[in-house]
């Protein structure tokens, strides 16, 4: 468990699936982060069991409620989308439409970012967002990272589908000159 200012990032529970399929039926959320919309309560369970069940994913809850709102993950070496080294991590986010514009995203990722540098001794963290979704590209400008590279007519599987996908980077030395 991580705890920010406003947040407990906590392991997702199967007691959060009504909370999940709340926010992840939103198709304002899934499909611009690479994943499909939730379509019921027992897919978001599923999901929590088979996905987001995985070591150093997060349920993202309020302190005042411990409700799940959103996910943050950290993905080491070959567990990441983009096949790292085991001295680095890609990191994921999302968060329900209610709470965007609140800074909670940005909030959490830097608990993460800390404790990958700190408690997981890692040297580089990586982030991607999808063409359409500058608002995750903000997120990570704010976290620190910096642009790296475009991957275009990606084939993503989850989705089936052709995307670009914009890589950020961000080193240990440059966390700690932040």
């Amino acid at each position: 468990m991580i705890e920010t200012e406003r947040l407990i990032l906590r392991p997702w529970e199967d007691a959060d699936a009504e909370s999940l399929y709340e926010y992840a039926k939103d198709p304002a959320v899934g499909p611009v982060a690479g994943w499909p919309v939730h379509t019921s309560v027992e897919n978001s369970l599923d999901i929590i069991r088979t996905v987001l069940s995985g070591e150093e994913t997060y349920a993202v809850c309020l302190k005042e409620d411990n409700r799940a709102i959103g996910c943050v993950s950290l993905m080491i070496g070959k567990q990441s989308n983009i096949g790292l080294p085991d001295s680095e991590g890609e990191i994921g986010y999302w968060i329900g439409v209610p709470f965007w514009g609140r800074g909670l995203i940005p909030e959490a990722v830097r608990a993460v970012i800390r404790h990958a540098f700190l408690d997981r001794k890692l040297e580089v963290l990586w982030c991607g967002y999808f063409d359409g979704n500058e608002q995750s590209g903000r997120v990570q400008e704010k976290c620190g990272f910096v642009y790296h590279r475009t991957d275009k007519d990606i084939h993503w599987k989850v989705m089936d589908d052709i995307r670009t996908e914009h890589i950020t980077r961000l080193t240990r030395e440059e966390w700690e000159d932040q």
